[in-house]
């Protein structure tokens, strides 16, 4: 039978297949939508020619709802935690892997109400295709509706209080825990831990995995000193640590920026570090390899976050069904610990 004479209808997926496409791609060309290359355009059409493809009205009429774009919110205030070193790498994974597939980044924040309430109107309008969920702390309203949403949803990390169905999350508790061996083994029998926000689920898993390493090894956790992941809140926590534990020989600092911090705070006092104090954070930020001394810390993929977050997005935008995935930690030793 000679081309563009199918014997049945074809399909958008089959349109697809053959041009070499996403099929949100394939649907951006047959609905004429900006921000598709040229040669995927030219791809598609040649398809569409080969298998001689009609759209059905009611399936065009859907997908003319595409905007071909995904958007990143952040429950924060300052619009500046998107210069943070971390939200910063999260941010340069998060749009390689979108523009493989196509779509645009969409910055929010949403932490105030009118934010909530503008990435409300965000996930009930289907401004966007998709959206990324980071940061969210314990009962933010904005988890439920995303849980509701009619597009799909990933979360950065998993929310306290939620199972969703789609996150991507890297192994805080492992991590938390092998930082806490590592200063073990050192000798180190009297171990802090500055932890982050417990109102987070990151902050309550690396709090556990330091927990855990403690009672393991038969000794007694020190309570507690949260932080809110900066430097400035990290050199306040080892100030309060010091003062109420003298005798501390080992902190574990959920953040390298906590980190940082503490290093700072001990600096000033006087403290030998790691001779009188070993210390440890996590995430192996710039700051990790430039603190005075260089802070031994947890590898985090910050990058590959937003990358497998972003890629999980568009799979569920394009029809598939992908998994939840956490992602491997590893210790970077330096000469903090």
């Amino acid at each position: 039978m000679p081309h563009g004479v199918p014997n049945r209808q074809s399909t958008l997926d089959e349109v697809a297949e053959l041009a070499g496409v996403s099929r949100s791609v394939a649907s951006r060309v047959l609905n004429n939508a900006p921000h598709v290359s040229r040669a995927k355009r030219e791809a598609v059409e040649r398809a569409v020619h080969r298998l001689g493809y009609v759209p059905n009205p009611t399936a065009r009429a859907l997908a003319t709802r595409q905007t071909g774009a995904a958007a990143l919110v952040v429950s924060g205030e300052d619009p500046s935690i998107f210069a943070d070193p971390f939200f910063a790498q999260v941010i340069v994974g998060a749009s390689a892997a979108l523009e493989e597939a196509e779509l645009h980044l969409m910055l929010c924040l949403a932490a105030s109400e009118r934010g909530r309430r503008r990435v409300e109107r965000l996930l009930r309008s289907k401004g966007a295709d998709g959206v990324m969920l980071m940061a969210l702390r314990e009962d933010d309203p904005l988890a439920r509706v995303a849980e509701e949403a009619d597009i799909p949803v990933v979360f950065g990390g998993r929310p306290v209080g939620l199972d969703p169905r789609w996150y991507v999350d890297v192994d805080n508790l492992g991590g938390a825990r092998a930082a806490t061996e590592y200063l073990i083994s050192l000798g180190r029998t009297r171990i802090a831990t500055i932890c982050g926000r417990l109102d987070t689920e990151v902050g309550r898993a690396r709090y556990r995995g330091y927990q855990d390493a403690m009672l393991a090894a038969g000794l007694e956790p020190y309570p507690p000193e949260a932080g809110d992941f900066t430097e400035p809140s990290g050199a306040a926590a080892m100030a309060a640590l010091s003062a109420r534990h003298p005798e501390l020989d080992g902190v574990f600092a959920a953040s390298d920026n906590m980190g940082a911090g503490a290093l700072r705070t001990l600096r000033d006092a006087g403290c030998r570090v790691p001779a009188d104090v070993a210390v440890i954070g996590f995430d192996d930020l710039a700051v990790a390899r430039i603190s005075d001394p260089p802070l031994t810390t947890v590898h985090q993929p910050i990058e590959g976050l937003g990358r497998e977050m972003a890629r999980m997005l568009a799979a569920l935008i394009n029809g598939q069904a992908p998994t939840p995935l956490i992602l491997p930690t590893r210790l970077v030793i330096r000469a903090s610990a």
